[in-house]
């Protein structure tokens, strides 16, 4: 097969095999309102792998692609060249031959970059082509030596103190509490913790006190690991370094406090939010990790079912009525909604967000933070806000009733509302709107759709493995067993690339209920979550359930994750 860049991409996996016409056709027609290349829609359609993507690529660049770079990455040669341009570029050298230095990258557009280090390196470059996981692989090295000294200063702070155990006033009372934050070791330890925690993927870190030790953890993919102890001794002058970062008293040891931290590390910007509490045996703390440049996923990018994907995308061109996200916290229900609102963004649409905080900074969007102590709550923000002449409204969180009535009157008087409420499931959001004091029949003239969503963990595709069925399983998540039947499902297992976790990264279930006729009428009746939800079934709505079987059938998630995520979950009963 002949190289060249004037060839396409898609006709170069037409020819290989990977796709077919009328899927490089859909991608085509994405790519006009979700600017990507299509190599990049095309894996998130699910339709090819990135080693498909980057054997094309091989071919349309002629640069060669290696599958498995692992045994040749000389990690000297990383040292070499800043972090920041590794972070930037996404390519870094793993090995010299003779005077050239192979440089790893997965994206050949852009090579710009290694005129630079070809200067830096002093020498000819090979460019070649390989999985972003490889890269990550080497900048996993980097850190992982970096956490390696995280674990040594604690090693060589216990040696250095080897005191008794002192209670938490006796600590405090025995020297200055700045002086003890601002101890070098100190000062990198939490660096260390912070930096440690970015690098692993986590979305929050745990500081516990206990009676003889203090507990670090990390929450990775929705599950809490712990990473290492710190010496008891140590406890004041952690929790007093975290508080001089957030600007907090560090006096204060009575009540509880909530804070701010913003860092840099390798060129992004990093938001932590703090929340200190008094418990039994100290302070305890914890950081909630906002990455600011954090990429907006596209509604196709959230791991939504096809039709489901569809259905959502007509719903978002409704022109009034308010589109509730349900979930419980942590199951990506903001995420949901900004890919919504990058739907229906465009220069002649006025857009306007009220939050707690902004998690996400979006371009074209006037976003507002509540903040509680001035009296600026989602209601008063809302009420302000219908002042602004909106024609797209975004409200965090309906927390009380005031908040609701103002978003049923702002989606009555021809806006699009979106917004958040904490149920387990779609049907649940209706009877707590009822329950909050509005009025049924406000409910049905002003919803328009619900989604419930959870996370479920993906397993590692470098060790998942194929497993036996437990029909016990089977009706747990409510299928019939001969569904199941000629399928494959597969079990995490662990591997390096993982951490020995059996997953890596999250992906969305989702259970979109639309407000037909059928449950105006039955919410109109007072009828109960269980009646409502079993009519939206026999309408055709998947279930959150129904739709993590999807996933646990296609090898994306573990029957032991979706049963995890949606214990909560309405079961009806299915025969055998």
């Amino acid at each position: 097969m002949a190289a060249g860049k004037d060839r396409r991409l898609g006709a170069i996996l037409l020819e290989l095999g990977y796709v077919h016409e009328d899927q490089i056709k859909e991608a085509l027609d994405l790519q006009k309102v979700r600017p990507k290349r299509i190599g990049e829609i095309l894996m998130d359609l699910g339709y090819v792998e990135e080693g498909h993507v980057l054997e094309a690529l091989s071919i349309q660049y002629d640069i060669p692609f290696e599958k498995d770079i692992a045994a040749e990455v000389d990690a000297a040669l990383t040292t070499r060249v800043p972090i920041n341009f590794i972070r930037e570029y996404e390519m870094v050298p793993y090995r010299k031959n003779g005077d050239a230095y192979y440089v790893a990258t997965h994206d050949p557009v852009n090579l710009m970059p290694l005129d630079d280090l070809r200067i830096l390196l002093d020498g000819p470059i090979r460019p070649v082509l390989c999985r972003e996981s490889a890269i990550q692989g080497i900048l996993d090295s980097y850190f992982d030596q970096q956490g390696a000294m995280a674990t040594d200063m604690i090693e060589t702070i216990t040696m250095a103190e080897d005191d008794p155990v002192y209670s938490v006033d006796e600590v405090v009372s025995d020297r200055d509490l700045l002086d003890l934050a601002n101890e070098a070791p100190i000062i990198k330890l939490i660096n260390l913790m912070i930096s440690g925690a970015i690098k692993e993927r986590a979305s929050d870190i745990h500081v516990e006190p206990f009676e003889h030790e203090v507990l670090v953890r990390y929450r990775i993919d929705g599950v809490l690991y712990v990473k290492f102890n710190v010496p008891k001794s140590q406890q004041a002058a952690v929790v007093s370094r975290i508080k001089i970062m957030a600007d907090l008293n560090i006096a204060e040891h009575r009540l509880p406090q909530d804070g701010r931290i913003k860092i840099r590390l390798s060129g992004k910007e990093i938001d932590i939010r703090v929340s200190i509490i008094p418990v039994q045996n100290g302070e305890r703390v914890v950081m909630r990790i906002l990455e600011k440049g954090s990429f907006l996923l596209g509604l196709e990018e959230l791991g939504m079912a096809r039709r489901g994907y569809e259905t959502m995308d007509k719903i978002l061109k409704t022109s009034h009525g308010i589109i509730l996200v349900t979930g419980p916290t942590g199951s990506g229900k903001t995420t949901t909604l900004y890919a919504s609102l990058q739907r229906v963004l465009s220069p002649d649409i006025n857009v306007i967000t009220v939050e707690d905080p902004v998690e996400y900074q979006m371009a074209g969007v006037g976003q507002i933070e509540v903040r509680p102590k001035i009296g600026l709550t989602f209601a008063s923000a809302l009420r302000s806000i219908l002042r602004q002449d909106p024609d797209v409204v975004l409200v965090g969180e309906i927390r009380d009733q005031e908040t609701a009535e103002m978003a049923v009157h702002a989606s009555l008087t021809g806006h699009l509302v979106f917004s958040t409420l904490h149920t387990n499931d779609s049907a649940g959001a209706i009877t707590r709107l009822v329950n909050m004091g509005i009025e049924p029949f406000l409910v049905t003239s002003s919803t328009i759709a619900i989604l419930a969503q959870r996370l479920v963990r993906k397993l590692c595709d470098h060790c998942k493995a194929p497993k036996e069925i437990d029909p016990k399983s089977i009706a747990e998540l409510g299928q019939r067993a001969q569904e199941f039947r000629g399928r494959q499902v597969y079990e995490a297992v662990g591997c390096d690339i993982c951490q020995q976790r059996g997953y890596y990264g999250r992906t969305g279930i989702f259970e979109l209920m639309i407000m037909t006729p059928a449950i105006q009428e039955l919410t109109l009746q007072g009828a109960d979550s269980n009646m409502i939800k079993r009519e939206a079934h026999n309408a055709g709505m998947h279930s959150l359930r129904d739709d993590g079987t999807v996933k646990v059938f296609d090898g994306v998630t573990s029957v032991e994750e979706v049963l995890r995520v949606t214990r909560d979950d309405f079961l009806e009963e299915v025969p055998e």
